[in-house]
């Protein structure tokens, strides 16, 4: 075999073992990713956020909630902001989406129109990383670790309701169930029980577990107490009615939600089986023991949701307005 021939051989082989095992798109993912760019968009955004927290709480659950329907769709894109127009029904418009409260909407637009009032920073930086900056700092401000944020995402270029169906897990879900669409995404039972804490924060509607309180029988795994207390505050299930998910500290990022599930004081299905299925119930002990495990879980199971389906070369560009399409 000549050179030239052997040259070509193993240019194309490599090429092949490219296809079958391709770069993960987290690959341009890294800290400080603006750090010639726009150096202080960290900062930039980190203000706005403390902004809108002293003007209203709900920015913490709101944004952080807004981040987990985001990238649990077509990846950490920010196609979740975008807004139905031109016959396009968006994201945000699904039902599953419909709760999802305009504060973290608010949180982004608001520090993308700061960033972008710079002007070395103008059109540099994604909604996508601007998302991911903002939910770092509102779970910071409420109390739960601070932690280096890896950015390099692009925007999205689709955003439909069609794409939510069956991406989001749901109230009602079993451990089973939980496993199977976070591993969806390359996260573990670990990194499911341990995202699952953001409920230790925000709120639920009462149709969302009336099932568990009114059912017959009522739900067995739930605390007789809690449900008497429930049903006080979902008398003919009002859906205006807003119900924290956290009894104890509803405005404190916290292990308390772990405590929580030991006393039987999960709001939803999917958050007491954590508790009473004997798989995940020694990670829900370990982490109601100790909250320094916990936030270094939390930490982890973060940052790899943050790598999920990130956009990269031509599947995305920078938005120019966080809710439209460029």
């Amino acid at each position: 075999m000549g050179k030239l021939s052997y040259i070509l051989l193993v240019w194309s082989l490599s090429l092949c073992l490219l296809c079958l095992f391709p770069i993960p798109s987290s690959a341009q993912l890294k800290q400080n990713y603006y750090a010639n760019v726009c150096p202080n968009v960290e900062s930039i955004v980190r203000n706005v956020v403390k902004t809108k927290f002293q003007q209203t709480f709900v920015t913490v659950p709101a944004t952080l909630r807004l981040f987990f329907h985001d990238c649990f769709v077509q990846g950490c894109d920010a196609s979740v902001i975008i807004a139905s127009a031109g016959g396009n029904t968006a994201e945000k418009d699904h039902p599953d989406n419909l709760s999802l409260a305009g504060d973290g909407f608010d949180t982004v637009i608001k520090a993308k129109a700061a960033v972008d009032a710079v002007p070395a920073c103008k059109n540099k930086v994604s909604c996508a990383d601007i998302l991911a900056m903002a939910t770092r700092d509102v779970i910071a401000l409420s109390g739960g670790p601070s932690y280096a944020v890896e950015l390099g995402r692009l925007d999205g270029l689709s955003s439909t309701s069609a794409s939510v169906n069956g991406k989001l897990p749901q109230p009602t879900f079993n451990l089973n169930q939980l496993n199977s669409i976070f591993a969806a995404h390359g996260l573990t039972q670990t990194d499911m029980i341990a995202l699952s804490a953001a409920h230790t924060l925000g709120f639920s509607h009462c149709s969302k577990f009336a099932n568990r309180i009114y059912g017959n029988p009522v739900d067995p795994t739930i605390n007789k107490t809690y449900v008497g207390q429930l049903q006080a505050m979902c008398e003919d299930v009002d859906p205006r009615i807003a119900i924290n998910m956290d009894p104890i500290t509803p405005r404190k990022f916290d292990n308390v939600y772990y405590k929580n599930l030991q006393q039987g004081l999960g709001l939803f299905t999917s958050d007491q089986i954590l508790f009473t299925d004997q798989r995940s119930r020694p990670t829900v002990n370990a982490w109601a023991t100790s909250s320094t495990a916990f936030e270094k879980a939390f930490v982890t199971a973060m940052t790899k949701l943050g790598r999920v389906g990130v956009k990269t070369g031509k599947n995305g560009n920078i938005r120019r307005d966080c809710g439209a399409f460029n």
